[in-house]
């Protein structure tokens, strides 16, 4: 299933493809199901009715992202048709996607995110971005609260740039909701979580570095324009990798996540110049940050998701029936 009324609709059709092309014959039938952006439902390219289509599906392989597909609303839809799909349900999924509830769990579980607070539609924009110069302290990270894939997303070096990006944020947000985070200078990874994988409830693979173009973070232009290096395993020493995977997993557990995930990280390069109250040397993650929890990660060619799983000799037709397998049970 792809496609959907999603910024994200273009990604989930490659994702849906890949999925289409490595799934096994010799085990699985696969139907192509595409929901277009008006919300209009197709098999194999004809309109019908979702449940016409549910009458014929023993599992659906969610390859929808964004708006719709990810937020937990087709996972209602499937959920009370009673057909099992991959993935995380809509509980798991509206969290993820609502990014300051994301981060309050995250925090509560002890898990170290960026210091952040949120701009609500219709508050005096201005004033705002004062407080959080004065809560937080420049540079930083204002992002749209409801959204994926770095959408929205700019950097505020100085309160003009801080009030445009606001600006820009609360026009994209869904629910109209703006987070401003505390910037972390560091290096960017990203780590894969599936369950019942090798023995393991919850199997992390290796950590994938994200390294962007020069003088670019990794926004949404560098990951779909391809314009970013992914090196895997990243280029960390062994205490910070082990450390990666362990929150990797924290974070999957603390949202309900199901089946897979995948989280992304900032390991801070020099954390003794943040102001003392965001210093955390005493955590067992001091100097690596979350920044958010992805439920329903893209597998296009281009993503960290298949080259973190073939880093470990798992192949992608394997993968996709490992997914599957753990939806029907």
């Amino acid at each position: 299933m792809r496609g959907g009324p999603s910024s994200e609709y273009e990604i989930s059709l490659k994702t849906g493809e890949a999925a289409l092309a490595n799934i096994n014959r010799q085990k699985y039938e696969p139907l192509d199901i595409l929901i277009d952006k008006k919300g209009i439902w197709y098999l194999w390219g004809f309109p019908a009715a979702p449940e016409k289509i549910f009458s014929n599906v023993d599992v659906i392989f969610n390859a929808m992202h964004g708006e719709y597909g990810e937020d937990g609303k087709v996972q209602q839809i499937l959920e009370a048709h009673k057909i099992p799909f991959t993935g995380s349900g809509a509980y798991a999924g509206a969290l993820a996607m609502q990014k300051r509830m994301a981060k309050d769990i995250f925090s509560l579980a002890g898990i170290l995110t960026p210091p952040a607070l949120t701009i609500k539609r219709g508050e005096n924009i201005e004033a705002s971005a004062a407080k959080a110069v004065r809560k937080i302290s420049l540079p930083l990270v204002v992002k749209p609260a409801d959204r994926v894939s770095s959408i929205g997303v700019t950097v505020a070096r100085n309160i003009y740039e801080l009030i445009n990006g606001i600006i820009q944020a609360l026009e994209i947000s869904n629910g109209g909701e703006t987070l401003i985070e505390k910037y972390i200078d560091g290096r960017e990874a990203t780590c894969v979580v599936l369950e019942d994988f090798r023995g393991q409830k919850h199997y992390a693979f290796p950590v994938v570095e994200i390294v962007p173009a020069k003088n670019k973070f990794f926004d949404y232009e560098s990951k779909n324009k391809h314009l970013a290096q992914k090196v895997c395993p990243g280029r960390f020493d062994v205490e910070t990798k082990a450390k990666i995977e362990k929150v990797a997993v924290a974070a999957h557990v603390s949202l309900g996540c199901r089946h897979y995930s995948r989280s992304d990280f900032i390991v801070a390069k020099n954390e003794k110049n943040y102001p003392r109250a965001f210093q955390n040397k005493q955590r067992e993650s001091a100097g690596i940050y979350l920044l958010e929890l992805n439920a329903l990660p893209a597998l296009t060619e281009f993503s960290s998701l298949p080259k973190a799983v073939e880093s470990v000799g798992l192949n992608f037709p394997n993968f996709l029936d490992h997914i599957l397998m753990l939806a029907l049970r």
